[in-house]
C-alpha cells in the first residue's frame, strides 16, 4: 500500500494520462530550468536514468516528508546516437528518415524520491519502423508537430499506427512512462 503523497514532476500530458491509468492519486509539480545535460562519456543506456536523477535532486529541497516525487526522462537511441526532442521540422524529418526501416531503442529512466530514500531504474523497449516515405514523414510532422517528443514521434499517434511494424518491451515505456514497472517499484518503496 502506498503511503506517500505522489508528485509527478512532469508537464507531459502523456505521462499524466499513463500514471492516472494505474489509479493513483497524484498531483503534478513542475520546475523550470532543470539542467538536463550529461557527461559525454556516459554510456547511452545510462543517460535517461542519469537525467531522471538530476531532475529528482532539483525537487529534494522543496519536498515535504510525506511526499514521493516521480521524475522521468525518455531518450531514443539508434545505434549509439541519442535522439532527443527535435528543434524544428528539418531536424524532425532527419530523425524520422534515420529511424525509417530500422529498429531503435526507447529508454526511459525513472527516479522515485522521498526526503530520505531514492530508487532509480530504466526500462528499454525495441521499436521497429517500416520504410517511411517522405510523404508520410511530411504529413506526420505537418499535422502532429512532434517537437516535444524524443526521436520526433509519438507511438500513440498516426505515425505509430501506420509505421511501427514491431516492438519488444513495454508500449507505455515508448509513450514515456513505464507504468507497470513504476507500480511495482511504488509497492516495494512503500513497505
Amino acid at each position: 500500500m502506498i503511503t506517500y503523497k505522489i508528485i509527478l514532476a512532469s508537464n507531459s500530458p502523456r505521462r499524466k494520462e499513463l500514471l492516472a491509468g494505474i489509479d493513483l492519486d497524484f498531483e503534478v509539480r513542475v520546475m523550470d530550468g532543470i539542467d538536463e545535460s550529461y557527461p559525454d562519456t556516459l554510456p547511452t543506456k545510462d543517460i535517461a536514468e542519469y537525467i531522471s536523477k538530476k531532475k529528482a535532486e532539483a525537487y529534494r529541497e522543496t519536498m515535504a516528508s510525506d511526499e514521493l516525487v516521480i521524475t522521468a526522462d525518455t531518450i531514443v537511441v539508434l545505434g549509439q546516437q541519442v535522439m532527443g526532442k527535435p528543434k524544428d521540422a528539418d531536424e524532425a524529418k532527419s530523425m524520422l528518415r534515420q529511424l525509417s526501416g530500422r529498429t531503435h531503442q526507447v529508454i526511459t529512466g525513472v527516479t522515485l524520491t522521498t526526503t530520505n530514500r531514492q530508487m532509480s531504474f530504466s526500462v528499454e523497449t525495441d521499436v521497429t519502423f517500416k520504410m517511411l516515405s517522405d510523404e508520410e514523414i511530411n504529413y506526420y510532422i505537418t499535422h502532429y508537430r512532434p517537437y516535444d517528443k524524443a526521436g520526433a514521434y509519438g507511438i500513440q499517434e498516426w505515425i505509430g499506427h501506420i509505421g511501427v511494424t514491431g516492438m519488444s518491451g513495454s508500449y507505455f515505456n515508448v509513450m514515456g512512462l513505464p507504468v507497470q514497472r513504476i507500480y511495482e517499484a511504488l509497492n516495494t518503496f512503500s513497505r
